[in-house]
């Protein structure tokens, strides 16, 4: 099951266990892999866990979390929070005064809760953290800063992309700029590098109620789950498909990754 501007299907893998696929509608895409022990290519004993393959996984679990959930709830304007002076050093600090920002915004706008994320990051010239983040409304430059008032702040609506676009691919390149920060924290681990992670804490935020729906299905074949999906879609085929089995090296059990255009 292809879209217009992928490959035609080549033959999946036979397998024996079944294929499990997780649909996020409201992110507009699904991913999923066979279910069972199968893998392709020989499986190497180690003495030690693999720590850089472990660590490359965690970040790419990490980045699609943070794409659907920008996806998911159109997150389409991206900000930035600093610290003035000689900035804040201190990650439970952060922790603490992102919250209350957060509280503050909410407050002002009088409209109840609404979705954001955001990720900290060292600045590299040792001036301390700052703070990225994304919301899916328009919000006045001047209710940030007095939300925030602990130093400079930035936020713009995402452009620079195709005509007729649309909200989800504004949010889907948003979470791509936010997936970056994200990521360095798993690069600058343990290395003593400024984008080290924060010690103890998520290395991303979330406002609580807003994680994307999640539909899953079984099937026997790769081509039963994707096509269960896009009924679920609407009958809509993917924009984008993406198979292991097509990718040199792949040595985890056979997956695949659909996208639909937003």
């Amino acid at each position: 099951m292809v879209g217009q501007d992928v490959e035609p299907v080549v033959a999946s893998p036979t397998v024996r266990a079944g294929w499990r696929l997780s649909l996020y509608p409201d992110a507009g895409e699904a991913g999923g892999s066979v279910g069972g022990p199968l893998r392709r290519g020989p499986v190497v004993p180690r003495a030690e866990p693999d720590r850089e393959r472990a660590r490359a996984e965690a970040a790419r679990r990490a980045r699609g979390q943070v794409r659907r959930y920008c996806a998911a709830n159109r997150l389409n304007r991206l900000g930035t929070l600093t610290y003035e002076g000689t900035g804040c050093h201190d990650p439970g600090q952060l922790r603490d005064d992102v919250a209350m920002f957060f509280r503050t915004l909410r407050a002002g706008l009088g409209r109840g809760t609404f979705a954001y994320l955001w990720v900290a990051e060292w600045h590299k010239s040792g001036h301390g953290l700052h703070v990225h983040f994304a919301v899916g409304r328009f919000v006045e430059r001047w209710r940030i800063e007095q939300a925030w008032g602990r130093g400079f702040v930035h936020i713009k609506l995402l452009g620079d992309l195709p005509v007729g676009s649309g909200v989800m691919a504004e949010a889907r390149k948003a979470a791509g700029y936010l997936s970056k920060y994200v990521t360095k924290t798993f690069e600058g681990e343990g290395d003593g590098d400024a984008t080290r992670r924060i010690a103890g804490l998520h290395r991303y935020e979330v406002a609580q109620g807003f994680q994307p729906a999640t539909i899953r299905f079984t099937g026997r074949r790769y081509e039963d789950v994707v096509a269960a999906a896009c009924e679920h879609m609407g009958g809509g085929l993917p924009e984008y498909v993406w198979r292991s089995w097509e990718q040199e090296g792949w040595i985890a059990p056979p997956a695949v990754w659909v996208q639909w255009r937003g």
